[in-house]
């Protein structure tokens, strides 16, 4: 038996979320008994990241966690889908869930935001990267030995070339000044497939770099992240386009 409480980790399956995880599991100040994250449905990948849930599926399983999937439509409302956040979250706090934890580094209204629907569920939200230097993490990423590829780029700060690239020192020389090196504006989205939290190499090969332009939301209301670790905004621009690099998992 432990006194620790019980938590529920939000994965995205991206560097934030990989890092705040393996402070979480060094802390050992809560117990994880899942990772929650969100899939499109019809597409069946992690949503924004773009990644297949095979590999999703690779990365939890070389965790040791279980993991919770909620899925959600295509372009939901905020409605429709803090409705499916809920009966995830209810069903887990029911399984003796106290805590929720999240990889957000620095955005305050998506903070308050979770902390708010949280409350109305009954839980506490953890946020374990929360006001860490993003120019730090990344490093203390990196010096961990944690291995990440780029699947998705916006557009708006990003051109396609960054599309299937590994974080390295190279890449972030690379990176232009407008951009945050954890890509906590929503810039970029990525999947971590190696480093301490794993037992083994998630194997994958790269595919086709593809464009994906979206509609704007019918209403202020729609939302266009995956709120897990790794989303940056719940308000999506008037009209807006991404690069993805579609990762093929072997074997």
């Amino acid at each position: 038996m432990t006194n620790k409480p019980k938590a529920i980790f939000n994965w995205s399956g991206g560097k934030d979320s990989s890092l705040a995880l393996y402070k979480v599991l060094q802390a050992r100040e809560s117990e994880v008994i899942c990772l929650l994250t969100s899939v499109n449905e019809q597409y069946q990948r992690i949503s924004m990241h773009g990644v297949r849930v095979e590999l999703l599926e690779q990365q939890a399983e070389n965790i040791g966690l279980p993991l919770v999937k909620m899925l959600i439509p295509e372009m939901p409302t905020m409605q429709a889908y803090e409705n499916v956040m809920v009966d995830a979250l209810n069903g887990l706090k029911e399984q003796g869930a106290e805590v929720s934890i999240f990889g957000d580094i620095f955005l305050e209204d998506l903070r308050t935001y979770r902390e708010t629907k949280l409350a109305e569920i009954g839980l506490k939200g953890v946020f374990p990267l929360w006001k860490i230097p993003t120019d730090m993490l990344i490093r203390e990423f990196i010096s961990l030995g944690f291995k990440t590829i780029i699947t998705c780029v916006n557009e708006k700060y990003m051109d396609k070339s960054f599309a299937g690239r590994v974080i390295d020192e190279e890449f972030l020389n690379d990176l232009p000044e407008n951009v945050d090196p954890c890509g906590e504006n929503g810039e970029f989205h990525t999947f971590v497939f190696d480093g301490p939290l794993f037992k083994s190499t998630v194997k994958f090969t790269k595919g086709e770099v593809v464009y994906r332009t979206y509609a704007s939301p019918k209403d202020e209301n729609d939302i266009s992240s995956n709120c897990n670790g790794d989303e940056k905004t719940t308000k999506a621009p008037a009209e807006y386009g991404f690069w993805y690099c579609d990762l093929i998992p072997e074997g």
